[in-house]
């Protein structure tokens, strides 16, 4: 059951009513520990140096963690791991101040569903991301600016409340974690993935009917398109012995969903083939379109995602993504979603999806795939009625298999305490390599016992 609204307005109520602050009392978050995220971006205020910067998310690591308290008639933001400092501003930038300073002082509004502003008291001036260069990612200091989406913030819990998941017949989709394994087809069981050489540092170790039987339900897929059709291959199919098609994997899944009424399983593909050989390969697979799950054409967008048990009352149960574009193929003359596979950026968020090489240092930041010099598709995002699904990825750049197994053992720690307060809500699809070592399934349990508001 999700937290009822009625007690978020009254615990937000109550606690305004203590700090009886200048702004609209009830619109502020109660006193405590949160990140201050950019809607624009999904990053967070970080403070580095005397600067306030945004950087991509670090749960409690790089200063990111701002302590919200009452400071007379406003609010102070005080940074945990500097006591004392708060953040505030010099002149028109963002900077970490003394939290005795007149500059540390803040008014709190709220501009719509739980976004906020940011101003300098008795001003015109709030805290905001500077404009976007062109060609170029947002600058990462913070600055002062006026009251437009720039200035939009999230106060993102430290430690939100959560509730207990909701009865089999009554969770939804974007509800539950589902464990998927990273480049499932290159696990040199099925068939060849890769050139030689390559070839010899499998994703994974078993093949696709084992990772079904394993509990495997969401499975990343490459495609490159070939004489034969849509194959699967790491790179480029050149000299890639036993080379496996797409229909072939598919067929396995299908097969799968047949013997097993209960499953829902999902596809993404990495996909480097036109959208006609797509779709002739896709009329390959037995039984394809008595599973396939079209959200497209049942409402999601407006109604949000169904539930588990409706998705498996209708059989609607195999969704497949693609990355590709949509004005790519509307160039092209023919829509992937034309044909039931929908478009993974329209659908779903997604972190960058390597934390890494393969050995040595690791990068545990969370922030979106979508996020570079052409194209801003925060963490966050949402819209009225949907939430996207969450892909969260968690491997390196190479798939060693004993350092896979040990950063698997971490999977749940860093969905807890780094993507999930980046995204503001739990990974729907938890993607490792050599998912058989390290218990990823016990992340997926942990995340699957409870809902995040």
């Amino acid at each position: 059951m999700r937290t009822p609204q009625a007690l978020l307005a009254t615990t937000a109520a109550l606690a305004a009513a203590v700090v009886a602050p200048r702004t609209s009392a009830a619109a502020v978050p109660a006193p405590g520990t949160y990140y201050v995220q950019s809607a624009t971006t999904g990053l967070n205020a970080a403070g580095t140096g005397g600067a306030v910067e945004q950087h991509r998310p670090r749960g409690d690591e790089d200063r990111q963690q701002w302590r919200l308290k009452a400071g007379g008639s406003s609010y102070l933001l005080e940074n945990t791991d500097a006591p004392g400092t708060c953040l505030g501003r010099a002149g028109d930038l963002a900077a970490t101040v003394a939290c005795t300073s007149g500059d540390a002082a803040w008014e709190i509004s709220a501009t719509g569903a739980d976004r906020y502003r940011l101003t300098v008291p008795g001003t015109a001036r709030h805290l905001t991301v500077a404009p976007k260069p062109a060609g170029s990612t947002y600058p990462a200091r913070l600055t002062l600016g006026g009251p437009d989406d720039l200035a939009t913030w999230y106060l993102t819990p430290v430690d939100p409340a959560t509730a207990p998941m909701p009865p089999q017949d009554r969770r939804t989709l974007d509800q539950v974690t589902f464990l998927t394994t990273h480049n499932a087809y290159a696990n040199g069981v099925d068939g060849g993935f890769a050139p030689p050489f390559v070839n010899l540092v499998p994703n994974q170790t078993r093949g696709i009917e084992r990772q079904l039987a394993d509990g495997v339900r969401g499975f990343m897929l490459d495609i490159h398109q070939t004489r034969d059709g849509a194959i699967l291959c790491h790179n480029s199919c050149a000299l890639v012995s036993r080379p496996v098609a797409l229909s072939a994997d598919l067929q396995r899944m299908v097969d799968f969903l047949k013997a097993h009424p209960e499953a829902f399983v999902t596809v993404f593909l990495e996909d480097y083939v036109d959208p006609g050989v797509l779709r002739d390969e896709l009329a390959r697979v037995d039984g394809l379109s008595d599973v396939l799950y079209r959200p497209d054409l049942t409402g999601v967008r407006q109604n949000g995602w169904p539930t588990m048990a409706g998705l498996i009352a209708g059989n609607d149960r195999l969704l497949i993504f693609t990355d590709r574009s949509r004005v790519a193929d509307q160039a092209a003359g023919l829509t992937r979603d034309s044909f039931g596979v929908m478009y993974q950026s329209e659908w779903t968020v997604e972190n960058h999806w390597s934390m890494g090489p393969g050995v040595g240092s690791s990068d545990w930041s969370c922030y979106s795939r979508w996020y570079d010099a052409n194209t801003n598709i925060p963490l966050t995002r949402t819209e009225p009625g949907f939430r996207p699904l969450f892909v969260m990825n968690h491997f390196r750049d190479v798939p060693v298999t004993g350092t896979a197994g040990t950063d698997n053992t971490k999977l749940a720690d860093r969905a807890r305490r780094f993507c999930q307060p980046a995204a503001r809500k739990k990974p729907t699809f938890l993607a490792v390599d050599h998912y058989d070592r390290g218990n990823p399934g016990s992340a997926v349990a942990a995340l699957n016992s409870y809902t995040y508001p």
